[in-house]
């Protein structure tokens, strides 16, 4: 296994965004850093500036041409003086990967949700499809919470351990990634759109979009204590998704689009009880943008802690669903001092997609698996 470099906490990350990969390095130490695909080089810059005064690079690569030369080199420079004048960093150093683009028929999904700060589990059932695994989903609620920075180090290490900066990776934020002083730092160490957290994507034949539903309860639930403003934020994506559907031809219905997928956390179709019944007129129109325009074949979400397929029309349906909804991630939440001797398997979905089928496979860290399922289109 190649040495990751002491400069790093993790190996490098590819998250897909758009029509690009942001290629993200978290640090131990002050550095300053770029990428270069083929002969073209990508800066973390800011207007010109090299970023360093942060713990987790980003830097921006075309899809296309990653895609086509199939590896990378993170190149940095550690920083020991800052100045105005004559600042002091080291030589330039290297980090080089491979990396494998989504290009063939079907394609190996790895799903986890709701890890709620355990890692060892998660990265245990995600080993399901070996080296075979084409593309990791992190589904929301990695960490517990986002009390500090700190707990966004759960994100890194799953997403390196898995794919190794190999392949790539979608990500959708969850509730409990909400909650802190820290949370709105979350979009500095994961992938978002200019600073959204919700976005289309393109993998290959398959194209996506991550929708983020916020908060599960409404704003003015005392347990926020006035920090929160979801309400606002998904009615938001009802302007998003329409952009989408007047840009069309160039996202869903783009030349080789095979699969079209939805990503969010939370199972926005179904009804849930006092206090978690909220956004019911927005989650409506969301369906009914998907179902009469966009025609996903598939949604992956977690959050309920639960494993099963709601077909559309099933008890689940409420609000319209467009179509089946999979929701992939059981573990049992319990406290750092009990989990030192209390036990649990944690589970997650294996999805192998094709253009007319979805085989879904839900297994755990103990190596059992449960409900077999393929999902037609």
């Amino acid at each position: 296994m190649k040495t990751i470099p002491a400069e790093f906490l993790t190996t490098p990350i590819v998250y897909a965004v758009k029509d690009t990969y942001q290629i993200m390095v978290p640090v131990t130490c002050e550095t300053v850093m770029w990428v270069q695909v083929g002969d073209k080089c990508f800066y973390d810059d800011c207007n010109g500036i090299f970023r360093s005064a942060c713990s987790t690079h980003r830097m921006t690569v075309p899809m296309a041409l990653l895609n086509k030369e199939k590896k990378y080199t993170v190149c940095y420079r550690v920083v020991h003086e800052r100045k105005p004048y004559w600042s002091k960093t080291g030589d330039v150093m290297t980090y080089e990967s491979c990396f494998r683009p989504v290009e063939k028929e079907p394609v190996h999904i790895y799903h986890l949700a709701d890890a709620h700060a355990y890692v060892e589990e998660p990265i245990a059932a995600a080993q399901y499809f070996g080296d075979k695994l084409d593309v990791l989903i992190l589904n929301g609620d990695i960490p517990d919470h986002s009390g500090t920075v700190e707990d966004f180090k759960n994100v890194h290490l799953i997403a390196s351990e898995v794919t190794k900066g190999e392949i790539p990776i979608v990500f959708a934020r969850g509730n409990h990634d909400t909650r802190g002083s820290a949370a709105e730092l979350l979009p500095d160490h994961t992938p978002t759109d200019c600073g959204k957290s919700y976005y289309t994507f393109r993998l290959g034949h398959i194209w996506g979009v991550v929708l983020d539903t916020g908060e599960d309860k409404r704003d003015e639930c005392e347990e926020y204590g006035g920090v929160v403003c979801s309400e606002d934020f998904r009615n938001r994506q009802i302007d998003f998704l329409k952009e989408v559907i007047e840009n069309c031809k160039k996202e869903y219905e783009a030349e080789g689009v095979k699969n079209r997928i939805v990503v969010c956390h939370l199972p926005f179709t179904m009804d849930f009880p006092f206090p978690f019944d909220i956004a019911d007129e927005t989650y409506r129109e969301w369906c009914r943008l998907l179902r009469e325009h966009i025609k996903p074949q598939v949604m992956f979400c977690g959050h309920r802690h639960l494993l099963y397929v709601s077909e559309v029309g099933s008890e689940r349906d409420n609000k319209g669903q467009p179509c089946p909804v999979v929701v992939g991630s059981r573990s049992v939440v319990i406290s750092m001092r009990r989990r030192l001797t209390e036990k649990y398997p944690f589970y997650g979905g294996a999805y192998t997609l094709s253009p007319d089928s979805c085989h879904v496979i839900f297994n755990s860290n103990w190596g059992d698996t449960e409900q077999e399922q393929t999902l037609k289109f």
